[in-house]
């Protein structure tokens, strides 16, 4: 099906749905390199003036790529629910809009409506949306998620303790997650990047971190970022496996390229079940995507990049997550070209995600040779807080030093929480009140309360 608008006395075509999209998607410079951008501002505002007349329903029966050649096709259309729908089936995409802005438009109908949306509807409606319909929307939608602790409850941020080494030193590792301890990060997990998929490394690292969190009964979970296979290996060897980690994308192809599928993926979230090591819950996945993915694997089939990233989130949601984090900047310029391009994907994902039922979180970051900078991110940082974000990053100084990118760090996390009145993980904060690392209102204490807990912790650990 085509679709047309006049603006004047030129008309606009667009050959089918994707298309439409596409075009009417705000300026990125992914698109642009896949070639399906607006080719001017006003093609864009055209393509954003019909995409606001087509019906919902159109998304169910036009599908982006093809139900029989793709496995996330089938999930978004087998998965969806038309008694959900009802409440907006009648809608068109722009009357989606107002509705989602509505005052009587709250919580429980945001809930109530999760099953009958796909990707590829909230995908539309944010091409339509300021950012700050994005911010008011997602606010409305927390999603809640429970392992060790709890996160994602109205009024609560968390972090993402990042302690990354170039070597997976153990002892450089240690040292950067006590320091983000310290300042209470490391309510979302403490999660590492290795620097290499060695079975034994991995072990090791795994081991390390549980010994630690066994010895001073730290109510948070741990992963080490690797293949769901070599993590499935870890388990089959009685590794203490906390957390499943995977990459995931929105197409079924470009999950080929990150050697998974969706069967290989509920193997690994059933090894995981079968541990049992949650106690005050059961969500157990932690999966990260990021906008440009699908493009990069030439697994995109036409579809924009934001529309792709909106279907990774559909497979998120199948395995119940922990948390899911839109590792926003990091693919690079090529597809996020510049700090308002970064900003705008990062409110979109979380939009999108949350939306869906999805705990989003995501990594504030760029790379060093994008146009933008630690102002932009303290922008993304405070608007997300605002919004209700699940999760944060906390890296040392905010520059990962393993994956050589810029993040934010335990400071930003302290600022970000005062500003905007935002508590820790429940469970997380009495730790660290008993710890006393920080008070009764969430403060950090005086390095002198911290200096026994931090003193004994570089005993154990060998670190002088």
């Amino acid at each position: 099906m085509s679709y047309t608008e006049s603006i004047g006395s030129r008309t606009y075509r667009f050959a089918d749905l994707k298309t439409l999209l596409a075009k009417a998607s705000p300026q990125r410079s992914g698109d642009q390199l896949a070639g399906i951008a607006a080719a001017s501002e006003e093609e864009r505002v055209a393509a954003k003036m019909a995409l606001a007349q087509v019906p919902l329903r159109t998304f169910l029966n036009e599908p982006l790529i093809p139900y029989e050649t793709d496995e996330v096709t089938r999930l978004i259309v087998d998965d969806h629910s038309p008694q959900a729908f009802t409440d907006i089936s009648h809608l068109t995409v722009g009357d989606f809009r107002n509705w989602l802005l509505s005052t009587t438009t709250d919580t429980d109908a945001l809930t109530r409506i999760t099953e009958g949306l796909t990707p590829e509807m909230l995908a539309a409606v944010s091409k339509l949306m300021r950012n700050q319909d994005l911010i008011a929307v997602a606010r409305k939608r927390p999603v809640v998620t429970r392992f060790r602790n709890t996160v994602g409850l109205p009024g609560h941020l968390s972090v993402r303790l990042q302690p990354n080494h170039p070597t997976d030193d153990v002892k450089g590792i240690a040292a950067s997650m006590l320091d983000g301890l310290m300042y209470g990060c490391g309510d979302a997990l403490i999660g590492i990047n290795p620097a290499s998929d060695n079975l034994a490394a991995i072990t090791k690292l795994l081991l390390m971190i549980d010994d630690f969190r066994q010895r001073y009964q730290v109510p948070t979970q741990s992963c080490v970022l690797t293949h769901v296979t070599s993590t499935i290996a870890a388990i089959e060897k009685g590794a203490p496996v906390d957390l499943v980690f995977q990459s995931i994308a929105g197409t079924e192809k470009a999950n080929a390229s990150f050697g998974i599928s969706l069967a290989l993926l509920r193997e690994a979230y059933e090894a995981g079940l079968s541990l049992k090591r949650g106690t005050v819950g059961s969500n157990l996945m932690y999966f990260e995507t990021g906008q440009g993915s699908a493009l990069s694997a030439d697994a995109h089939f036409g579809v924009d990049q934001q529309t792709c990233e909106a279907r990774a989130y559909a497979v998120a949601c199948k395995f119940e997550p922990f948390l899911v984090n839109t590792v926003v900047g990091f693919i690079g310029p090529e597809y996020l070209y510049d700090g308002k391009q970064i900003t705008r994907a990062g409110l979109e994902d979380h939009f999108c995600g949350k939306l869906l039922g999805v705990p989003m979180g995501c990594d504030i970051c760029y790379t060093n040779h994008a146009e933008a900078d630690q102002d932009d991110m303290d922008n993304l940082l405070t608007l997300l807080g605002v919004a209700g974000v699940n999760f944060i990053m906390g890296v040392p100084g905010a520059d990962d030093v393993m994956l050589n990118y810029q993040s934010t760090s335990f400071h930003d996390a302290l600022y970000v929480r005062d500003v905007l009145g935002l508590r820790r993980a429940p469970e997380f904060e009495a730790w660290l009140e008993s710890m006393q690392i920080i008070d009764a209102h969430g403060a950090l204490l005086g390095a002198s309360a911290r200096q026994p807990l931090l003193e004994g912790a570089r005993d154990w650990m060998g670190i002088t």
